[in-house]
C-alpha cells in the first residue's frame, strides 16, 4: 500500500473511531482489498480441496472488525494487526470444526514454508500451530504476536514494527527466533503424533 493510501486509511480509522461513520463506507474499500489479499493468500496454503473460500474469510473477519465498535484505531498497522488475530481465530476454529466433524481425521494443513521458514518443507496442522502459538504468548507474548502478524496478517517487517511500536531489527531477531523455536515444538509436536499413532 502506497504511503499516501495508507495516510488516508489511519485518518479514516481515526475519523470512524470518533464516530463518523461515513469514514467507514469511505474504508471499507480500501482495507477490503488488501483483507482480501491476505485471505487468498492464507487459502492458497490451505490447499485445493478447501472448502472455506478466501471471499468467505474476509467477510467473517470483515464483519468482526466493523462489530469491533469499541475498538479505538489507531492507524493502518494496528487494524490489520486486529485482522490478522482474527484470521487466525476464524481459520482455526474452521480448522477444530472440520476436525470433529471427520472425528480424528487429518486436519487443516499449512505449508508454513511459505510463512518465511517458520517450519520447512513440510505441512503443519493448523490447530497444532495455534496450540504452539498459545505456548509461545504464555512466556513471550510479542514473539507470538509477531508470528501472528506477519503469518497471518501478511504485515511486513516494518509494518509489523510499527503496529508493536518496535524497531523492523528487533522484529527481525524475534521473528527468526520465534520461527527457530516454533520448528521444535512443532516438529517435538509431529513426533509425539506419531509415536501415538503407532505409524
Amino acid at each position: 500500500m502506497t504511503e499516501p493510501l495508507s495516510n488516508e486509511v489511519t485518518q479514516l480509522l481515526l475519523a470512524w473511531s470518533d464516530g463518523d461513520q461515513s469514514a467507514l463506507e469511505k474504508l471499507t474499500p480500501l482495507v477490503y482489498a488488501e483483507l482480501h489479499k491476505i485471505a487468498k493468500r492464507h487459502m492458497r496454503r490451505e490447499g485445493e480441496n478447501h472448502t472455506m473460500q478466501a471471499t468467505a474469510l474476509v467477510n467473517e473477519a470483515y464483519l468482526r472488525l466493523i462489530d469491533a465498535g469499541s475498538v479505538r484505531w489507531q492507524n493502518r498497522a494496528h487494524f490489520f494487526a486486529i485482522a490478522a488475530q482474527l484470521m487466525r481465530w476464524i481459520l482455526v476454529d474452521f480448522a477444530r470444526r472440520r476436525r470433529k466433524l471427520k472425528r480424528g481425521g487429518a486436519a487443516l494443513k499449512v505449508p508454513l514454508d511459505e510463512a518465511a521458514g517458520v517450519a520447512r518443507e513440510r505441512d503443519t496442522d493448523l490447530v497444532a500451530l495455534d496450540e504452539a502459538l498459545t505456548n509461545l504468548a504464555k512466556f513471550d507474548s510479542r514473539k507470538c504476536r509477531i508470528v501472528e502478524l506477519r503469518f497471518f496478517g501478511g504485515l511486513s517487517v516494518e509494518e509489523t514494527a510499527e503496529a508493536l511500536k518496535i524497531s523492523p531489527r528487533t522484529v527481525m531477531r524475534e521473528w527468526g527466533l520465534a520461527q527457530a523455536w516454533l520448528y521444535r515444538e512443532l516438529s517435538r509436536t509431529e513426533k509425539d503424533g506419531v509415536a501415538e499413532d503407532g505409524s
